[in-house]
């Protein structure tokens, strides 16, 4: 996953922004764009990003188009190399060291509630054959508990989602707010899933309170986008 440093962008963008949308000089995030392509070996036409528009909809690099509609990209194809941008969101890394397969999520609360995690690994399984107990699944920085405070649409919308108790939590001395953890939702669904806990991983990192990162609710909206990458390996499953 990719932080602020080392791109060419400046003030509230500074440095590696890679959004188009967030006001930011498109020379400076063409730029940026190329550096990170270019670190991964691949032309910036092989990074596959969509349209992201917070819910449960699974694109297929080299099949879909690049900027379609979606928050989720599967592949098992190595030529492509899948990107999810968030500036707060939680993304989703997965792979299967089987199939080599791979899938990159973005799950902010309406994605997470959506379950757009639950809907990359089931198209791993149909697509790839992919096992979820063989899933390795890493979860980047996004906003935590800590600095996620939400309404009661946002903690019913989580109860109906059958998150975990621990997930949405009152807020002390802010009546009707709560705090929401995205994570913790995704975590509850990934298992319900299959994905064996040992194998799923969190950062931990929190964007808004690392300086490192962007983040659009700490910076009231003014900020650049990270980010998240994750490219199909070789398989290692028996050929015969």
């Amino acid at each position: 996953m990719t932080l602020r440093a080392g791109g060419v962008s400046r003030g509230p963008y500074a440095a590696l922004n890679l959004g188009l949308s967030v006001g930011d000089d498109p020379d400076a995030v063409a730029a940026n764009r190329s550096r990170v392509a270019r670190r991964f070996g691949v032309a910036i036409e092989r990074v596959m990003r969509l349209d992201q528009v917070h819910g449960a909809a699974v694109r297929v690099a080299g099949v879909d188009p690049i900027g379609a509609e979606g928050d989720a990209i599967v592949s098992d194809d190595p030529d492509w190399l899948l990107a999810v941008s968030a500036a707060d969101c939680l993304p989703v890394l997965m792979h299967d060291p089987r199939s080599g397969a791979v899938a990159a999520v973005h799950a902010g609360w309406r994605g997470a509630v959506a379950d757009v995690a639950s809907a990359a690994v089931a198209a791993l399984r149909a697509r790839y054959g992919s096992r979820s107990g063989d899933l390795v699944v890493w979860f980047g920085a996004a906003i935590r508990a800590d600095r996620y405070q939400v309404g009661p649409e946002v903690a019913e919308a989580f109860a109906r989602a059958g998150a975990p108790e621990h997930a949405v939590r009152p807020d002390p001395g802010h009546p009707d707010r709560f705090r929401a953890d995205v994570a913790t939702l995704v975590r509850a669904q990934l298992l319900r899933a299959g994905v064996r806990p040992h194998l799923l991983h969190d950062s931990g990192v929190c964007t808004s309170a690392d300086p490192r990162c962007f983040s659009h609710r700490r910076d009231a909206g003014l900020t650049g986008r990270h980010w998240a990458l994750i490219r199909a390996g070789a398989s290692t499953a028996p050929h015969g």
